[in-house]
């Protein structure tokens, strides 16, 4: 067992909170270990720590950097294949009540409700181990261009991830983000056909993220659209680059950006009142973000955020282990294809518990 690993077996047996995470193609795992269990949030965004936001509200957990030893350690990626053989089965009332709520959604889009509404689900996993040790590096093996995370707050939960996309990056006020959607299985290839519906479900994350900045930041540049590999999933993508303004900004462009398209729907409050009124559920930290915030802490050098959207997440229990998957719907959705796309993204992490 590592420092690392040794140290968040300390933290768990004595209900203190912390975080590990890895970022995207890196050899490196971070920690930060809270001193006491007391739960900080975080306003003004001007604190420095890594920041746990759920979906909705503004209960934004903090780890701070001035309350937490900070651990870094280097890891060589363990012999774990990425073909791994996981069950496809399913529970046909999960099915029936998903597709249900996929035509409601279809529905309010020709209604003229919205443009389009991210839809989810949550499914429970029994049996299997829940242990940090056994499940991170497993993380680490199979998904090394995605954020890996570990979060854990004993008045918060633990929830453990591997997510594909970027939020926000702002180092020196030159902004980074992306336009992510649209889902299809790797198989071997990145050359894939998109349905119109994909592309057009893309485009509106795009369009909605460079109408919204013009307030907050300028130079804004943007890449033509490709396909991007996250482990067993392509994605259409769009790289978006961008000035802030000044520093206090960053609360802004997060309140715009939060919860994406990607995640939420168009226009954004319409969709969001549909999510919080017929999801039957609180997805909770699911389709929030997290990340570093105002990091200075490894580096020593001048103060960068590095967030991501929470995909590809599970929270972890006592009893069982809850998985969370969503999918886009646009007024061309169809509500069986779209519980299998839901089907999918879970594998990503049924992978890891196999």
């Amino acid at each position: 067992m590592t420092d690392l690993f040794l140290k968040v077996k300390v933290h768990q047996g004595q209900n203190l909170p912390f975080v590990i995470y890895s970022k995207p193609g890196s050899d490196e795992i971070i920690g930060l270990f809270q001193v006491n269990d007391h739960v900080y949030l975080t306003e003004s965004f001007s604190e420095t720590g890594f920041i746990m936001a759920p979906f909705d509200g503004e209960n934004y957990v903090l780890i701070p950097e001035e309350y937490s030893e900070i651990i870094t350690e280097k890891y060589e990626l363990p012999a774990i294949s990425e073909e791994g053989t996981v069950s496809q089965e399913y529970d046909e009332t999960a099915k029936e009540h998903f597709e249900q709520l996929v035509e409601k959604g279809v529905a309010a889009i020709h209604s003229g409700d919205f443009k389009k509404v991210v839809l989810s689900r949550k499914e429970k996993v029994g049996g299997t181990t829940k242990d940090v040790e056994h499940l991170f590096p497993r993380l680490l093996a199979n998904y090394p261009t995605a954020f890996k995370y570990c979060f854990y707050h004993p008045k918060v939960g633990m929830w453990m991830g591997a997510t594909p996309e970027q939020l926000l990056k702002v180092k020196d006020y030159q902004l980074q983000t992306v336009a992510l959607a649209g889902t299809q299985l790797y198989e071997g290839t990145e050359k894939v056909h998109w349905e119109p519906k994909e592309i057009e479900e893309q485009q509106y994350v795009t369009e909605f993220i460079l109408d919204n900045l013009k307030d907050w930041a300028s130079e804004e540049t943007l890449s033509s659209p490709y396909t991007a590999r996250a482990g067993n999933l392509l994605h259409i993508k769009t790289d978006i680059s961008a000035r802030l303004n000044d520093k206090e900004s960053l609360k802004q462009v997060l309140e715009i950006l939060h919860p994406t398209p990607a995640v939420c729907g168009l226009p954004k409050e319409a969709a969001r009142n549909f999510i919080l009124e017929n999801e039957d559920y609180d997805r909770e930290f699911y389709s929030g973000f997290l990340g570093e915030l105002n990091k200075n802490f490894s580096t020593g050098r001048s103060e960068h955020s590095d967030l991501y959207v929470n995909l590809r997440c599970m929270k972890i229990k006592k009893e069982n282990i809850h998985l969370y998957i969503g999918c886009g719907i646009t007024k061309d959705s169809v509500p069986e294809k779209e519980f299998f796309e839901t089907l999918n993204k879970s594998m990503t992490m049924k992978k890891i518990l196999a």
